[in-house]
């Protein structure tokens, strides 16, 4: 007959906080251009794959959702808390062993009590046991089953946003790489121009139809730019190293682009509504889980109140002889059940206190992460209202600074305006160009930002590395 344990649980009923943030998202000059994409898909029903468009950039992440150690840990982290949740289930069913023990023992004869005589017995065993396996009869090991439940599943939540960020992280580096390496482009093409025009005036100052000042003004930017040329140098050689370290293993020049022209813009994706964004993104998804796993605490403390029931089984063979242990008439069995009732134990209370503090405070964590989050999409989303804007004012400034450029460096060369003219239209003209790059970089990065913080790809897309075990169970329903 088996023996199945059957209880209540103490736990109170688990209500989900009401959403601190407001039900739409911010509307205002910032977010004036955020919903022109109506018919676009939500992030959250996207994979990256499907996000991400450039093809080389897609070999670069899928090669660091295989390599990427921070993901491993993340992977091995799940592991091991679905175990932490098998041993805490494992808790609920009695654990049985067999056992086989020999005794040979005297006793003297003041204490044998046989006329005198010294005793000289043996007694053997052979027995099929279980040992203090408590009757869960008021819910402490469910409930505490139940907290490990939930750790495991936010533990699994946490893989999620870990990929994500990855995902994110990648593609922003791999699009910082390339604005870099377009500006180091540009610095090296001003450096030959600063270096034509040092040239060109050194000449006419050698004949004498150019003064030595001018000579000057026109090796300043020539300085200027071999300094922004070795910069760039070395935030190119920074970049690399970095999305190296989040790839897990160099990445091929083959699948570097050497502009941000270069890279396939990703998908446009619509924001949605905060309700139906906000409480799927993992992270938030795991403040959730803990919360519960606090609920499961208070259950525990409850019923640590209450009286604990538990049972010490055995059933087999004893005999004095080792020959006759299998004997007929030699079978045993033993049975003590055991209630322990507390009376008086400070310790419970606090318990109990504490679980509720817990409680408090992961609802406050729960409370935030959502707060975090509509802070995270509000900005993407002010960044993305605004950007186009700025591009386009931005490659006006640039065209306005190379007509400037191009009518003071003609005016120089009719001796109607002085170098300085000249100098400051290349001045202005590269660092309007600088800036149009890092306009362009800010604009396809916040997409990729976009994306990340409105959790997408976590559904219908999981990392494939080699912590990515096929042959586990799968993970545990929801209660």
């Amino acid at each position: 007959m088996a023996i199945v344990p059957v209880g209540c649980t103490m736990a109170p009923k688990y209500a989900q906080p009401q959403a601190p943030v407001s039900a739409d998202w911010p509307i205002g000059a910032a977010y004036t251009e955020t919903r022109t994409a109506t018919n676009a898909p939500q992030a959250l029903n996207l994979s990256w794959r499907e996000f991400i468009t450039d093809e080389k950039l897609q070999q670069v992440i899928g090669t660091a959702l295989t390599n990427n150690r921070d993901l491993r840990i993340a992977a091995l982290n799940v592991e091991r808390a679905r175990a932490m949740y098998g041993i805490q289930r494992a808790e609920l069913f009695p654990v049985v062993n067999a056992t086989g023990s020999g005794t040979r023992y005297r006793l003297p004869a003041d204490l044998a009590n046989n006329n005198g005589q010294p005793i000289t017995a043996s007694q053997y065993n052979a027995n099929l046991g279980v040992a203090s396996w408590e009757l869960d009869f008021f819910g402490r090991i469910r409930s505490l089953k139940d907290q490990a439940l939930e750790e495991y599943l936010a533990t699994e939540q946490a893989r999620r946003s870990a990929q994500i960020l990855l995902v994110s992280s990648v593609g922003q580096a791999y699009l910082a790489l390339a604005a870099d390496r377009e500006n180091l482009a540009l610095a090296e093409t001003t450096l030959q121009a600063q270096k034509s025009s040092y040239d060109l005036i050194k000449r006419r100052r050698d004949l004498g139809l150019a003064p030595e000042l001018d000579l000057y003004r026109a090796q300043t930017p020539v300085d200027i730019a071999r300094r922004d040329v070795a910069r760039f140098v070395q935030q190119v050689a920074q970049d690399e190293n970095a999305l190296n370290l989040l790839v897990g293993s160099p990445v091929p020049d083959g699948l570097l682009a050497n502009e941000l022209g270069g890279v396939i813009a990703p998908t446009e994706i619509a924001p949605g509504l905060p309700s139906g964004v906000l409480l799927r993104r993992p992270d938030v998804v795991q403040a959730e889980d803990l919360l519960k796993a606090a609920y499961a605490d208070i259950g525990a403390a409850r019923a640590a109140f209450f009286p604990r029931i538990s049972l010490t089984a055995a059933i087999g063979t004893a005999s004095s002889d080792l020959s006759g242990l299998f004997k007929s008439g030699s079978g045993a069995w033993s049975y003590a059940p055991q209630i322990v009732m507390p009376i008086f134990d400070a310790r419970t209370w606090s318990a109990h206190r504490a679980a509720k503090v817990q409680r408090e405070i992961a609802v406050t964590q729960y409370e935030k992460a959502i707060q975090s989050a509509f802070r995270e999409v509000a900005d993407a989303l002010a960044t993305r209202g605004t950007v186009d804007q700025q591009v386009s004012a931005q490659q006006s400034l640039v065209h306005a600074s190379a007509e400037t450029y191009r009518l003071s460096n003609s005016r120089y060369d009719k001796g109607i305006d002085s170098y300085l003219s000249v100098l400051d239209a290349q001045r202005s003209l590269f660092a309007a160009q600088q800036e149009l790059v890092f306009l362009r970089l800010a604009k396809v990065a916040n997409q990729v930002n976009l994306y990340a913080v409105l959790g997408g790809g976590w559904e219908t897309e999981r990392s494939p590395g080699p912590t990515a075990m096929s042959g586990s169970p799968p993970a545990p329903a929801r209660n």
